[in-house]
């Protein structure tokens, strides 16, 4: 099947229209879709008592997952970023960032996370718990 520009195609139940970037084509998901994406992500990893917790705020809905700052002074080492992104799999991928000084150093990346191990993950390399 060839598909172009401005065509319309379903995937995993929803449809997209598809846009070319780069030459590369893309299917760009809805605003809303993107704040659900993020919002059961926040959800998995415990949601209202996950942002009490470890201090989360600038939450931001990105085309395939969401991020948001942790204060890093209570973080082990030093971590104060962090950007969780949906892949096609159903899985997830994990990216710790230190940032300082208009510096982003990357942390850890990992791969092929199932939504049950998010929160022992994000334990695991923050040092923050994201519940009682």
């Amino acid at each position: 099947m060839k598909v172009k520009n401005g065509d319309m195609v379903m995937y995993s139940g929803k449809t997209y229209e598809v846009t070319c970037n780069n030459r590369e084509r893309i299917m760009e998901r809805t605003r809303e879709e993107k704040i659900e994406i993020a919002n059961e992500i926040i959800r998995q990893l415990g949601g209202q008592r996950f942002r009490v917790m470890t201090g989360a705020k600038d939450i931001f809905a990105h085309e395939d997952g969401v991020s948001f700052k942790i204060p890093g002074t209570i973080t082990k080492n030093h971590i104060n970023y962090v950007r969780i992104s949906l892949d096609p799999s159903d899985t997830y991928t994990v990216e710790f960032w230190k940032y300082r000084k208009m510096r982003g150093e990357k942390i850890a990346e990992h791969s092929m996370i199932y939504h049950d191990g998010l929160q022992q993950l994000f334990t695991a390399e923050t040092g923050l718990d994201t519940h009682l």
